[in-house]
């Protein structure tokens, strides 16, 4: 494994600590968003990772970069709240919430924050020692 490989691991898990941000950011602003109907209203969505392990069985090259897999949407009912006087009720006088749980994000928001703070140290970490060991050479 190349020194270097680090920079990629990091960078790829500091890109899906990103993406896992702003999805926090966009369940948290559509939290509190009414529909219509359940079809219509906002679903929570989550990101899924998982670790591209490369060449590992071949014993070249063992880094493990981290992969985005996709964005999946909460299957959750969305909260039903009778309303009959709201301007989306439904004929049944019902209008539908999203299924974003504040607090749950609020938790994935510092999880990915702190994630995102960890692979940061560790670039300086192997920035420092890369220019340690070029020194070591003058």
């Amino acid at each position: 494994m190349s020194s270097f490989s680090i920079f990629d691991i990091a960078g790829s898990a500091m890109n899906a600590q990103s993406l896992r941000l702003n999805l926090v950011a966009s369940n948290i602003s559509n939290a509190n968003s009414v529909s219509g109907s359940a079809e219509e209203a906002y679903k929570s969505r989550q990101p899924v990772f998982a670790a591209e392990l490369k060449g590992v069985m071949n014993k070249q090259d063992a880094a493990s970069k981290v992969q985005v897999l996709g964005v999946v949407e909460n299957q959750a009912p969305p909260v039903m709240e009778y309303a009959p006087n709201h301007p989306m009720a439904d004929k049944t006088g019902y209008i539908y919430k999203s299924n974003v749980n504040t607090v749950e994000e609020m938790a994935n928001m510092m999880s990915a924050s702190r994630s995102y703070q960890n692979n940061v140290e560790v670039l300086n970490t192997a920035k420092q020692l890369i220019l340690q060991t070029l020194k070591m050479g003058q």
